[in-house]
Order: C-alpha cells, then sequence, then structure tokens
C-alpha cells in the first residue's frame, strides 16, 4: 500500500469490474445459468463463479487480502489483523440475474480495518459504472460518456428528511420485508422507488431517491463498495437506532438493519 495510491488501486478494481461484467453477460445471454443452491439457500450460477475468478486474479496483484462472497470464508481471527484489503462481491443480485430483470452489479470495495475506503459499482446490462472515494470524488460512466457526481452540501438529518413533501424512498423488489414495509407506512406521502442489487444505493448517489431503509439480512460484500461511494458524496449508510454506521470485518459478516440517506 505504501506505494500504491486509490486512484491506481481503483483503476485495477475498474478493470477487474468490466471485466468481470463482460463474463457475466457471456452466461446471462445464454440458454443455461447452471444454477445450484449454496448451503443458505441462495442461488449461485456460473456467472458468479466466472466473476469471482476474474476479480480475484486481477486484486491478487496488489498483495491485499481479498474477501469475496465467492471465495474462501476466512476465520475472524485471521481477518481481524487485515489493515487493508478488497471486499467483493462477483455477482450482486443473483435473483436478479436470474429474472433476467438487468438490475444486477459487480461490487468492489477497498478497505482500511472496518470502514469502506474506495468503491466500484457495475451493472454490466446497464453498461454503467459507478467507481471513486472521498480523494477522489465519485463518478458515473455511461456508455462512454463520464459524470462527476454531486456531494450534498451538508449531512441530512432523518427528521428533516421526513417532512419532504415528494419523498422518494427505496424498496427492494425482492426483500421487501414487513418491518420494512412498516417503516415505510409511517411516510403517507412518499413515492416508492424499487430496484435490485447495490443499485438502490445508486438512486441515492444520483439523487433519483431520498431514504433506503432495509430491515431483512444483507451481507458486508452486499454493501460496501456502495458505502464507500456514498459516504464519499457525503451519505451514510446508518445502523436503524442512528448511532453510527455500519461497520465492517465483523465476526459475523451479517449486517443489521440500516437506514441509508
Amino acid at each position: 500500500m505504501k506505494n500504491t495510491t486509490t486512484q491506481e488501486l481503483l483503476s485495477l478494481a475498474r478493470t477487474a469490474a468490466l471485466e468481470a461484467g463482460a463474463a457475466i453477460l457471456e452466461v446471462y445471454h445464454s440458454p443455461n445459468f447452471g444454477v445450484q443452491l449454496k448451503e443458505d439457500d441462495s442461488p449461485l450460477t456460473r456467472a458468479d463463479q466466472a466473476a469471482h475468478a476474474i476479480i480475484s486474479r486481477h486484486l491478487a496483484a496488489t498483495g491485499l487480502p481479498v474477501l469475496s462472497e465467492e471465495g474462501t470464508q476466512h476465520n475472524y481471527e485471521a481477518r481481524s489483523a487485515w489493515t487493508w484489503y478488497w471486499l467483493v462481491d462477483p455477482l450482486d443480485g443473483t435473483k436478479e440475474f436470474i429474472k433476467r430483470n438487468g438490475e444486477f452489479t459487480v461490487n468492489i470495495a477497498l478497505m482500511h480495518q472496518n470502514q469502506p475506503m474506495a468503491g466500484v459499482v457495475f451493472a454490466p446490462c446497464l453498461e454503467t459504472l459507478y467507481w471513486g472515494a472521498g480523494e477522489t470524488g465519485v463518478f458515473k460512466e455511461e456508455r462512454g460518456a463520464s459524470t462527476a457526481l454531486i456531494p450534498l452540501p451538508q449531512k441530512q438529518n432523518l427528521q428533516e428528511l421526513g417532512k419532504r413533501p415528494h419523498l422518494k424512498i427505496i424498496a427492494s423488489r425482492t426483500h421487501l420485508s414487513p418491518e420494512t414495509q412498516t417503516f415505510i407506512e409511517q411516510f403517507s406521502q412518499a413515492q416508492l422507488v424499487s430496484m435490485g442489487s447495490s443499485l438502490k444505493f445508486m438512486l441515492l448517489a444520483e439523487g433519483k431517491a431520498d431514504l433506503y431503509p432495509r430491515f431483512a439480512p444483507t451481507m458486508e460484500w452486499d454493501t460496501a463498495a456502495a458505502h464507500a461511494l456514498l459516504n464519499a458524496l457525503g451519505y451514510g449508510i446508518y445502523q436503524t437506532d442512528l448511532s453510527a454506521e455500519l461497520h465492517y470485518n465483523k465476526p459475523s459478516l451479517l449486517n443489521p438493519s440500516f437506514l441509508a440517506f
């Protein structure tokens, strides 16, 4: 890390995400996804495996540990000693992939201890890449055109946010739990926006939505890359009591419920 800049690491992660996205699309446009069920009954496809292999190969060049949903699940004793590492979801939104609705992403986060420092989120079907860090700014690249995303002028307050007359709340297409529904109902005039995978967070990043409540299970690799981008833009992903943001590299990689705004 001493002689490698965040910009250089982001460039490598972008290359890995783009190449993984191309491999994912090959499977996406094939007649057979090779769907299997993992031990937790979540689906696994040939695309997940191909993307994991490509990303791991690229990131290995940095010498940093890689914690990937589809890779070796390092025990806490080993990974608690990591200072810098990569946190990866090779195919976020596998259920959306199987439904062929295009709302899936490749997520790569550069982590420092328990915080996401830089991130890459790539949506292959949309040909859209988000990347950045606090020190570089955040960018959206769509079909060859690059745009800098504008940071918030100041941190937002949930109470004030709730008073907006046209509040847009993000709801998951696949995981709208009763607790999430109950939370949403307190905002009687809110408009719901649905999206799959970490693209939900990118709606916040682009100012297309205001609030993303999540009272359903997620893993650290589901949120980390988007979390880095949101933090760089002045947003946060908070624990539901608002006492702190999500933190990472915990003994359990399961996230608590959260509010992103």
